[in-house]
């Protein structure tokens, strides 16, 4: 996996926004590196519930195009679940209605009302992508290399320095907006998870509003991933165990067959919020090219094959 001095894109960020878009530039013919601070396995990607749904995410007049094409990517994938980690599984956001879903919403097939019997408080059923995550950034990786790309474990200082080695560079850094971009306003919404023996559960379930705490579970091969919390500044990355025992009780009344599963691990991430998704080509000097494409906070599986489409188009633009 080490890089290549004849690079001639830099993605900047090895989560699933990064590698997803550096998936995109190599298979259509750069040649591609991806610099990761951290390892693949070890990104906020990593962490995340990965059940696609647009969630806390703006500018909303284009997150529905994203979050669709994603949408289509997904349901092929889910194809080959063993390889890709995507599969498409039944459940219930618990609260929401159709009434206040955006367009994009004519578009996720069989969405429609839960029955009393799905979901006693009201809320939406649907069919949906639920995402491995470890499983499918490993698999983003491979089809990378696939591509003749490469992946450097790489810290970038700042972007003119990358901008000095490659003549285009975009930058999918996350959180790490912060220092490569100062004063932007990026900043990190907390969320920590928990990981139990699934006691037999088939079903994702939602819950979420606009209070820190959220209650969700999601069936992933192997463990059951309980959550969660959303908190705005909180940079800690150590699980808190009241926190913990607050989600274990918050999914049980859900589903009683919870409380008596065994923990198997626990989980804190701390997602890249913005005020808004920055996805754009910023003029530099000398045929220099800088594309931005940070700012999903926990919305980043959601949008990431849209994001990644925009993203390659304004490279293209940008070299041609």
């Amino acid at each position: 996996m080490g890089g290549t001095d004849k690079a001639d894109v830099t993605i900047i960020g090895g989560g699933v926004i990064g590698l997803t878009t550096a998936v995109l530039l190599a298979e259509r013919g750069h040649r591609t590196r991806v610099w990761t601070r951290d390892p693949v396995e070890r990104t906020t990607s990593a962490v995340a519930g990965g059940l696609w749904w647009p969630y806390r995410i703006e500018p909303e007049a284009l997150v529905g195009a994203w979050s669709t094409r994603s949408l289509e990517v997904y349901e092929e994938l889910a194809a080959d679940a063993e390889r890709t980690g995507v599969r498409m599984v039944e459940g219930v956001h618990a609260g929401l209605d159709l009434d206040g879903l955006g367009p994009w919403a004519a578009r996720v097939r069989g969405l429609r009302a839960a029955t009393p019997e799905e979901c006693a408080d009201g809320g939406l059923w649907a069919r949906l992508p639920l995402i491995d995550m470890p499983a499918h950034l490993a698999w983003l990786r491979e089809r990378l290399l696939a591509a003749g790309g490469t992946v450097e474990e790489r810290t970038a200082k700042s972007l003119d320095d990358v901008l000095d080695e490659t003549p285009c560079v975009v930058n999918c850094s996350g959180l790490g907006a912060r220092e490569l971009v100062p004063g932007d306003g990026t900043h990190p919404v907390r969320g920590q998870l928990v990981l139990v023996e699934n006691p037999g559960i088939r079903t994702w379930f939602t819950s979420v509003d606009a209070s820190p705490a959220t209650t969700y579970f999601m069936p992933q091969p192997g463990r059951l991933v309980l959550g969660g919390t959303a908190d705005d500044g909180d940079w800690s990355l150590e699980p808190d165990p009241a926190v913990a025992k607050d989600i274990v009780e918050r999914c049980a009344r859900v589903r009683p067959e919870i409380a008596a599963a065994r923990v198997i691990g626990h989980r804190v991430g701390l997602r890249p919020a913005r005020a808004s998704v920055r996805l754009e080509r910023e003029a530099r000097g000398g045929g220099r090219v800088l594309v931005h494409n940070y700012g999903h906070g926990g919305a980043g599986v959601t949008v990431a094959w849209g994001c990644a489409g925009e993203a390659a188009r304004l490279v293209a633009e940008g070299t041609a």
